[in-house]
C-alpha cells in the first residue's frame, strides 16, 4: 500500500510544478544564507582563535560553508527540473533523473540537519578549547618581547574590557600566574627577590590584575595591586568590594558568546532544513504523479502521487533484498567458477614422449 497518496489532476500537477519552480528559487537563496552564516561563524572563530586551543571548532562553519554550495546547485537544477515538468513532454527527458536527483537532494537534506545539531552539540569542545587557549594566552601574557606571543598581551587585555571579565575562571586565576615580565623587575629590591625566591618555580606572583580587569562603573579609583590586603587601601573591603573588578571569568563570557551564536545558526539551520524537506516533498508527489501519467498514457488524466509506492516496512525489505543480492552477485560461486582443477578429469603421463600405449589386441 502507499504511503500518503494524493490524486492530481491535470490543473493540480501543473500548479504544483510551478509552485515548486518557485520554492527552488527560493531554496536556492536559503543556500546563500548558509553560505552566509558559514562564513560568520568562521570569521567569528578565526577572530579569537589565538584565545582557544586547536579543536574541531572550525568543522560547523567548514561544513555549513559546503552545504550552501551544494545547496545552490541542487535547487538551481531542482528549478529546472519543475518548470519543465509543467509539460508532461519535457518531463520524458527528465523522466530517469529524477528518482536519482530525489534521492541526492534526501541525502542532502539529512546533510543539512546534521549540520543544525552540530550546531547544538558544539558545547563541550568549546568548553575545553576556551579552557585551554585561555590558560595559555595568560601563561603568556608577560612575553611582550617574544616572537609569536608579543601580540597576546593586547589580545587579552583587549577581550576583558570588551566582555567585561577577568582571567579564566575569575580574577583569582592572575594570582597563580607570573603576568609581570621579568624586563620590568627591580632585582635590585629585596621585596622583588623575595618574592621570586618564595615559589619553587622561582616566579614572581602577587594578588594584582591587570588594568583590564578594572571594573569601569567602580565608584573608587581601581585597585589591582595587593587585592586582597584590606590594611594596604583606605576604606577598603576586597570581599565586598565587587565593583572594582570585573567578576565574570573570560571563559564563561565567550562560552556564552559563542553559544549565543551556535543556537542562532542552529535555529536558522534547523528551519532551512523543515523547508528544504517541504520543497523535497513536493518534488516526490509531482514526479510520482507524473510516471502514473505515462504509465496511463493520457497527459490529462488523473493520477495518483505518492511519498513511497509501498509502505516502509516493504520499502525497507526491498531494499535490503537488493543490497544482500548485490552482495551476492559479488561472490565467487565456488561451484562454477571456482577451483578450475575441480570436477575436471586428471592429466594423464605417458612417460617422456607423453606418447600412450597400444591397445593389447583381443583374443578372436
Amino acid at each position: 500500500m502507499a504511503v500518503l497518496p494524493i490524486k492530481f489532476t491535470k490543473t493540480k500537477r501543473d500548479k504544483l510544478a510551478q509552485v515548486l519552480w518557485v520554492l527552488n528559487w527560493i531554496s536556492v537563496v536559503t543556500g546563500i544564507i548558509l553560505f552566509s552564516l558559514g562564513i560568520f561563524l568562521k570569521v567569528e572563530i578565526n577572530k579569537r582563535q589565538d584565545l582557544m586551543a586547536e579543536s574541531q571548532l572550525q568543522s560547523v562553519p567548514n561544513m555549513l560553508i559546503a552545504v550552501g554550495l551544494i545547496a545552490c546547485v541542487i535547487n538551481f537544477l531542482g528549478g529546472k527540473i519543475c518548470y519543465d515538468c509543467v509539460d508532461t513532454n519535457k518531463f520524458l527527458r527528465w523522466k530517469l533523473v529524477m528518482l536519482p536527483y530525489i534521492i541526492c537532494t534526501f541525502f542532502f537534506t539529512l546533510s543539512v540537519l546534521v549540520g543544525a545539531l552540530m550546531c547544538y552539540s558544539m558545547h563541550g569542545q568549546l568548553e575545553e578549547a576556551l579552557t585551554l587557549g585561555l590558560r595559555d594566552a595568560m601563561r603568556y601574557y608577560k612575553d611582550t618581547d617574544t616572537p609569536g606571543r608579543c601580540f597576546l598581551k593586547r589580545t587579552v587585555d583587549q577581550l576583558q574590557i570588551q566582555f567585561q571579565c577577568c582571567g579564566n575562571e575569575g580574577y583569582r586565576d592572575w594570582f597563580q600566574i607570573q603576568w609581570v615580565s621579568n624586563r620590568y623587575l627591580d632585582m635590585s629590591q629585596r621585596e622583588v627577590v623575595d618574592r621570586l625566591r618564595s615559589n619553587v618555580e622561582g616566579k614572581y606572583l602577587m594578588d594584582g590584575v591587570p588594568f583590564s580587569c578594572c571594573n569601569v562603573n567602580s565608584p573608587r579609583p581601581c585597585i589591582q595591586y595587593q587585592i586582597t590586603n584590606n590594611s594596604a587601601h583606605f576604606n577598603y573591603d576586597f570581599h565586598t568590594e565587587e565593583l572594582n573588578l570585573w567578576m565574570k571569568g573570560c571563559r564563561q563570557a565567550l562560552r556564552d558568546y559563542y553559544t549565543n551564536i551556535m543556537h542562532s545558526v542552529g535555529l536558522t539551520v534547523l528551519i532551512i532544513w523543515l523547508f528544504e524537506l517541504s520543497v523535497l516533498t513536493g518534488v516526490r508527489y509531482l514526479q510520482t504523479s507524473l510516471e502514473n501519467v505515462l504509465r496511463q498514457g493520457d497527459p490529462e488524466c488523473e493520477s495518483d502521487g505518492w511519498l513511497l509506492e509501498n509502505s516502509f516496512v516493504e520499502t525497507a525489505r526491498s531494499n535490503f533484498n537488493i543490497i544482500k543480492h548485490l552482495g551476492k552477485f559479488n561472490q565467487i560461486n565456488i561451484s562454477s567458477n571456482g577451483d578450475p582443477n575441480i570436477d575436471k578429469p586428471p592429466t594423464a603421463h605417458y612417460g617422456p614422449d607423453n606418447v600412450p600405449p597400444k591397445p593389447l589386441p583381443m583374443a578372436s
